[in-house]
């Protein structure tokens, strides 16, 4: 049984890191386990008509966030990564500075010291140059800076499918195959120009 742990934080785009659980939720070969900062729990209600007992509900494990000595802030707690979905700025700068003051960002240093996947949904925009610095820093550490940036190219429908892709594309670099990810085969009998 593979394991994902599962961060949300207060920034904006709650709807990811739920399409995310719900997609995680129906596969019988992962264990997800979900971490919800005090923000994301906020953002969850803002955001969505979810009530955080049905999000929690999605994972197969939650985990407080003040609890420090959950299972996912060790080394030896084997997953196959971490999905921080949405992530505020204030969890990409505690996490690229390794100042682990709660399970979220201890769990991304875990991953992160133990060479395993960590993808974060960073949600802000416009960028100032300290924001992007602390991207660096994390890519710089081997974790992957994922803005939900929408796949057009998909000819989404409405935002549900932009959410679902976006999702999907996250756990793909997680090594995690779930539907609603289109993959790109080129275009047919069509060849870009110049």
């Amino acid at each position: 049984m593979r394991r994902v742990i599962l961060g949300l934080t207060g920034a904006s785009g709650a709807a990811y890191g739920v399409r995310a659980l719900e997609m995680l939720a129906k596969l019988d070969d992962v264990e997800s386990h979900l971490i919800v900062t005090t923000a994301g729990r906020l953002t969850i209600g803002l955001e969505t008509d979810r009530s955080m007992v049905e999000v929690e509900g999605l994972a197969d494990v939650v985990h407080p966030v003040r609890d420090i000595s959950a299972g996912p802030a060790s080394g030896s707690f084997r997953s196959a990564g971490m999905l921080v979905a949405p992530c505020s700025i204030r969890a990409l700068s505690a996490i690229a500075n390794s100042h682990s003051a709660d399970l979220l960002v201890r769990a991304a240093d875990v991953t992160l010291k133990e060479r395993r996947p960590l993808v974060l949904m960073v949600r802000e925009a416009p960028l100032h140059l300290g924001h992007l610095r602390l991207m660096s820093r994390v890519v710089e550490m081997g974790g992957i800076v994922f803005p939900p940036v929408p796949a057009l190219y998909t000819c989404p429908d409405d935002l549900e499918e932009v959410v679902s892709h976006t999702a999907a594309r996250a756990l793909d670099l997680l090594g995690i195959d779930v539907d609603g990810m289109d993959r790109w085969t080129g275009l047919d009998g069509a060849a870009a120009t110049d």
